[in-house]
């Protein structure tokens, strides 16, 4: 099941796709048109070709089709004037209209959410990374075998129909159920492997910075300018699914950790923000976030709102920040952007000034602390000077008073060290 669900992403045609958005109000026509934009870039990457689109307007959605019977037959008649495939909706449809949809259609009714989950099919490479997607595509597509008896396995390269299949309804049911649970236990033992590997990280306490931001602003054209890790760069969405992590050395000296991570984007699939919570969890235990924007993009502050509201819905809304204007080489920034450091990870521009704002800003997080070490504890001070920044020293009688700048980790060491004991804790016998 896993191999046909991973392997069906190749078309022996091009899909024509007709796009429908729905707007609440004429004033909102814009920003409905504005977002079957990007929903038209999805497509594009998916490999199908959009032939038109239609905006429609209404206050609320219809239960039976989303957009109301009268819609449904225009539509119908528009996707025999243009030939088209597969009718994809903006909006999230619910199994019920997607089923009543491509009845009067005659042809495939697909959302945005399926369109993105195709899109990281295709992109998946890491062991990890196709067992996240599969999960995620397997959830959605579980509700929706309702009233299909369709041969999924025949449903070969359509958006939003990759994946496995059999005759039987109840079959079908069966074996995704059971192939979930797999998955879920597959995901379980990575997630181990995972923290075993953040706990080591952590030991070393080497600071994590993770790169955040909407997909396709160039977080892995910035890794590359920061790192030189070699990463293949691409203009596409959502190019990078698999995190990468490299070791990266501060101006100061300090030796960080900085990883790439998955490119959020409007209504990002619920299913996939619970698929990739194990990767997800690494931005928020991260010490600092680089929340890159596209700089030129007309739309960079309605993506950094998308941003930060997914990072609050991953448990990441309270880490720290360090805005990244990037693309800053393709021309002038959008007006109104928020303050940051500006970049260019294509042509190098700012690298430098960006490498000294995180060493500061790492700096800025960590608190300062005195410490009071016994003369005979030279040991102690030489690790002191290891693990902190120290800044001041002064004798006193039978111990050095150390005033040091340091994360909690190396804080907590030393106390212990020191046999400072936090609140609650209690000294072993």
């Amino acid at each position: 099941m896993v191999d046909e669900l991973m392997t069906l992403i190749e078309r022996s045609f091009q899909e024509r796709i007709l796009l429908v958005g729905v707007a609440s109000s004429g004033r909102e026509r814009q920003v409905v048109n504005d977002q079957l934009d990007e929903l038209a870039s999805l497509v594009d990457t998916a490999g199908a070709l959009v032939v038109h689109r239609e905006i429609q307007v209404r206050d609320r959605p219809d239960p039976a089709t989303y957009i109301g019977k009268g819609k449904v037959d225009e539509l119908a008649a528009l996707s025999e004037s243009f030939d088209v495939d597969t009718v994809v909706f903006d909006d999230e449809l619910t199994p019920g209209q997607q089923r009543n949809l491509e009845k009067v259609l005659g042809r495939t009714a697909i959302d945005r959410t399926a369109v993105i989950l195709d899109v990281f099919a295709q992109n998946a490479r890491s062991q990890e990374g196709k067992a996240q997607v599969e999960l995620a595509l397997l959830r959605y597509r579980l509700p929706r075998l309702v009233g299909r008896r369709t041969n999924l396995s025949q449903q070969v390269g359509r958006i939003g129909t990759r994946g496995p299949g059999e005759t039987k309804l109840e079959e079908d049911r069966r074996r995704i159920q059971e192939r979930i649970g797999q998955l879920r236990r597959e995901l379980a033992a990575l997630e181990q492997q995972r923290r075993l590997q953040r706990k080591s990280r952590l030991l070393g306490r080497n600071a994590q910075v993770a790169l955040v931001g909407y997909t396709n602003v160039g977080k892995s054209s910035l890794l590359n300018a920061l790192t030189g890790a070699g990463v293949l760069v691409e203009n596409r969405l959502f190019a990078t699914l698999d995190p990468r992590t490299r070791r990266l050395k501060l101006p100061g000296g300090e030796t960080i950790l900085i990883a790439d991570t998955v490119g959020f984007i409007r209504k990002l699939p619920h299913q996939l923000i619970e698929a990739f919570r194990s990767t997800l969890d690494a931005v928020a235990e991260a010490d600092l976030l680089l929340h890159v924007v596209d700089a030129s993009n007309p739309h960079a502050l309605d993506q950094m709102r998308e941003v930060r509201a997914t990072l609050a819905e991953i448990g990441a809304g309270q880490v720290p920040e360090l805005v990244v204007l990037n693309k800053v080489d393709l021309g002038d920034a959008i007006e109104d952007l928020p303050a940051g450091v500006r970049v260019s990870g294509a042509t190098g521009e700012g690298i430098e000034r960006l490498l000294v704002a995180i060493g500061d800003r790492l700096r800025a997080l960590n608190q300062v602390e005195v410490l009071r070490v016994p003369f005979d504890r030279g040991d102690l001070l030489a690790e002191i000077h290891r693990e902190a920044e120290v800044l001041a020293q002064e004798p006193h009688d039978g111990f050095v008073e150390v005033r040091i700048r340091a994360d909690e980790a190396a804080r907590a060491l030393l106390r212990r060290h020191l046999g400072i004991h936090e609140p609650g804790e209690v000294e072993d016998a």
